[in-house]
């Protein structure tokens, strides 16, 4: 396969996945111990906190779950900004461990507005915790978490992050903005295959954690925090995916992550502009279009499917289509991670060919 461009599993680089070929060791040996001191202290420089950090077995969604019920209880007051897919599914998770979840939905393609969510804290004094998505990839939308942020911390809440596809790739200083449960997932920047999940907890989502009442076992931050002082996961780890992850994180950290956030929003307008030279017009409102994924409407006699299906058998390039209401209305291109812009070119330069066969007539 030529092209793996979705926004996640991300292609891999070739010495993460010899490094998964590793043989197995004692996850409660010492090798395992100095790797995961190792790798939790490499995560914290990426996530720029000195908050507790924890590698957890699972993909982004449990983490989801993670972050909920490790701070909340049945009855608590939620916020839930979504401005998509995932931001809808978080606030399902909460729901389903019994939180009082209040919905303020942006448009999907549209980022989250600061001002909204300000009125909607005032409207609801009680509200114990804000969730936000950072990076939206069924829509294709980076919110601005700086000044969402900023009015969640002002208001004295708590704030809780997906930033399952935007850490590693788009500036998240995690202390700077106050974030209190930050989630991300190893299958996106990071460039590993799906199966880690990582968590930061600041001290006053900790003050929340020792009165927080919903049920958890798996996911318990407590038996995180105990066993990392052990050197230890609770539960047995994916251990050739942390091998992997021990190797990635050298590569990130040897780039530099600044160099990598100017690398993916260059990229990012790259393939932007690309496509709309094509004829083809961005989903999202490009004041806010994410950095790690393009969503493209869906215009001009397009057939969506057939793009994809064209592409993939003509061109082995693997392009997203759209979830849910977005379904056969846009196609979504993963540019996270492991990816060059001469991949670009040569998916621009494909998509120039596919198109017409597609049935597009701009």
């Amino acid at each position: 396969m030529a092209q793996l461009r979705i926004p996640g599993p991300t292609p891999c680089p070739p010495e993460v996945l010899q490094a998964m070929s590793w043989p197995m060791i004692n996850h409660r040996g010492p090798e395992y111990k100095k790797m995961l001191f190792d790798v939790t202290d490499k995560l914290k420089e990426v996530f720029q906190t000195k908050n507790d950090l924890y590698i957890l077995t699972g993909s982004g969604t449990g983490a989801l779950e993670a972050a909920v019920v490790n701070v909340l209880s049945p009855g608590d007051k939620v916020l839930s900004v979504s401005i998509g897919v995932f931001g809808d599914r978080w606030a399902s998770i909460a729901k389903t461990f019994g939180a009082d979840v209040i919905n303020l939905n942006a448009e999907w393609g549209k980022a989250a507005d600061p001002e909204a969510v300000k009125d909607a804290i005032k409207a609801n004094p009680d509200i114990k915790a804000v969730m936000v998505t950072h990076n939206e990839t069924s829509t294709g939308v980076t919110n601005d978490l700086e000044v969402i942020s900023k009015v969640v911390k002002d208001a004295g809440k708590l704030l809780m992050v997906d930033a399952i596809s935007s850490l590693s790739s788009i500036d998240l200083p995690v202390d700077k903005w106050g974030c209190d449960v930050v989630v991300t997932g190893s299958q996106k920047g990071w460039m590993v295959p799906p199966g880690l999940a990582m968590a930061s907890i600041s001290p006053e989502g900790w003050e929340a954690f020792e009165k927080a009442t919903m049920p958890r076992f798996y996911w318990d931050f407590g038996k995180a925090e105990s066993y990392l002082q052990k050197g230890q996961n609770p539960w047995t780890p994916a251990i050739s995916v942390m091998f992997g992850l021990s190797v990635a994180m050298d590569m990130i950290l040897k780039k530099g992550i600044q160099q990598i956030f100017n690398e993916q929003k260059r990229i990012g307008q790259m393939t932007r502009d690309g496509v709309k030279a094509l004829g083809l017009s961005i989903f999202a409102d490009e004041k806010y279009a994410s950095n790690t994924v393009s969503a493209i409407a869906g215009s001009h006699g397009l057939d969506i499917g057939k793009l994809r299906q064209l592409m993939q058998s003509e061109h082995e390039i693997v392009l997203a289509g759209g979830q849910q209401s977005m379904d056969g209305k846009i196609f979504r291109i993963g540019h996270l991670g492991l990816v060059s812009e001469q991949e670009i070119e040569e998916l621009l330069a494909a998509l120039k060919e596919t198109l017409p066969k597609a049935g597009f007539s701009p």
